[in-house]
């Protein structure tokens, strides 16, 4: 055995394995490049390797020493060519740093100590997610979206030792089985993101968090579209006549899961399908392509998907304005988009879009949009642009394109977008849901500075009514606004006061 030994960071975050090498009686050995990196760290907040540096030298004393010169470089690459000068054995946690080392031919002691929960048999039946974070208890997440509680699997807090034990423990397993049936898609201090399996893991040190925590998600049911029993109707769209859709809804609630079900229904049709996905989460088919924008950039991406020229490409998880331009041009030249995207109503995803685009083409780009809620399918509209006078809107010199959106199962019109001035306007045209596109407008800005008024049309002219003691405020906040809008709709505007009782 030998006598001395090399400890990486790893190997100082785990106190069990550095224990193992004080018992033996071993000099220990820290390289300087590893110690600048310590120190970083903990300036950063994240205390963990210098609390187990700290345990060391008090256990083990005049047998810790600092060898090597400060590097430019990473400490991974500082300690791995100390070790090979000078023939030492290194001590790490970490099964990269342990690969890399016995494939250079530097002798390596890798131990992993036992995590302190078995993820495998955490997720048994109808769990969702497990949920770990220092200084906390374990918790689960049980159900189905929309419909789940909390749960703690044990009272006793995880401590950090104990979850960086965990994280070792999954690391060793992942890259046991790395390229095959576990990828890391972000490796870096303080954050880590790896799929294993079905299970999507994500892991965060400070100073990305406020503690170490680790989320791992696993997908409850794997769903064919027949599973969603929707009508006869909308499977034909699907099939024929939607190239542009957009599944929306809020976090939770099914979106990704009936994502994975449409690109498989198409896969099964012989149609072309690949995602982009950020991570790498859904569960799919090996002859179904998913890129990573983890691990490559939104250009090479773009251009991969030129080029191979899929039917329809699932577009994961879009947040950022150049995910929605990537969808956007890529609808442009024809692809068939699935785009999954946050949204609390139908509205609302439109709204994240509509201004991206003309209006006049937003159906070219976006023609079926599907909202999720609890795991079903809520609702489905569809967009068509025609040249009209808008809802709210009275004089015929006014007309103007206007898409339409439709309830697709009854062929309502629920909703109207059209451009007035520089604004789009998302008017709805429902006597039931709101007002029409000038009583929109004048709510949207009386309401940023006043919370109790009325407005109503009345041909030609718009009434206003407003408290006296808010008077004040409308002139100097809001008329100039409402002049120019009015002025635009060639209306009128005539402000009254309300009195306390609604008159």
């Amino acid at each position: 055995m030998s006598s001395s030994v090399v400890v990486d960071e790893s190997a100082l975050r785990l106190s069990v394995a550095v224990e193992q090498a004080v018992e033996e009686g071993w000099r220990i050995l820290v390289h300087k490049t590893l110690l600048k990196h310590v120190q970083e760290r903990a300036f950063a907040g994240d205390l963990a390797a210098l609390e187990g540096l700290k345990k060391l030298t008090e256990a083990a004393g005049s047998k810790v020493e600092f060898v090597g010169e400060l590097s430019e470089g990473g400490w991974r690459d500082a300690v791995l060519e100390y070790c090979r000068k000078n023939g030492e054995t290194l001590l790490t946690s970490d099964p990269l740093v342990a690969r890399v080392a016995e494939s250079v031919g530097i002798k390596c002691i890798y131990t992993v100590p036992t995590p302190p929960i078995q993820i495998e048999s955490v997720f048994a039946g109808d769990v969702m997610s497990l949920h770990v974070k220092e200084g906390l208890e374990p918790r689960i997440k049980r159900g189905h979206p929309g419909r789940w509680v909390f749960e703690s699997i044990r009272e006793k807090p995880v401590s950090r030792t104990e979850l960086e034990a965990l994280v070792a423990y999954i690391m060793k397993t992942a890259y046991g089985v790395f390229g095959t049936e576990a990828f890391v898609e972000v490796d870096r201090p303080e954050l880590t993101i790896l799929q294993l399996g079905q299970f999507r893991i994500v892991i965060t040190r400070p100073p990305l968090s406020d503690g170490m925590e680790m989320t791992v998600v696993k997908p409850v049911i794997r769903v064919k579209l027949e599973d969603y029993s929707l009508p006869p109707k909308v499977l034909e769209r699907l099939e024929r006549r939607a190239e542009g859709i957009l599944i929306a809804g809020p976090p939770g609630m099914g979106k990704s899961t009936f994502a994975q079900a449409l690109a498989e229904h198409y896969r099964n049709m012989r149609r072309v399908v690949k995602t982009v996905e950020s991570p790498r989460d859904l569960n799919l088919p090996p002859d179904i392509t998913q890129y990573s924008k983890s691990a490559a950039d939104d250009g090479s991406i773009h251009n991969v998907l030129l080029l191979s020229r899929p039917d329809y490409t699932v577009f994961d998880e879009m947040r950022e304005a150049r995910d929605f331009e990537m969808y956007i041009d890529l609808r442009y030249a024809g692809i068939g988009m699935i785009g999954v995207i946050h949204a609390s109503t139908p509205i609302d995803a439109l709204h994240r879009i509509a201004n991206k685009v003309d209006i006049g083409i937003l159906p070219s780009i976006v023609d079926t949009l599907i909202f999720m809620d609890k795991g079903r399918v809520a609702s489905i509209h569809t967009l068509e642009v025609v040249v009209k006078v808008p809802a709210g809107l009275k004089r015929a010199d006014l007309a103007r394109p206007t898409v339409v959106v439709k309830d697709f199962l009854n062929d309502e019109p629920v909703y109207e977008l059209y451009v007035f001035g520089e604004r789009v306007f998302f008017v709805p045209v429902k006597p039931s849901e709101g007002v029409g596109g000038e009583e929109f407008a004048f709510r949207r800005v009386i309401g940023k500075h006043i919370s109790d008024f009325s407005v109503e049309q009345v041909g030609d002219r718009l009434i206003v009514k407003i408290h006296p003691s808010d008077m004040r405020t409308y002139f100097k906040k809001c008329q100039n606004r409402v002049l120019k809008i009015a002025k635009q709709a060639g209306l009128s505007v005539e402000v009254v006061p309300k009195n306390r009782h609604g008159g």
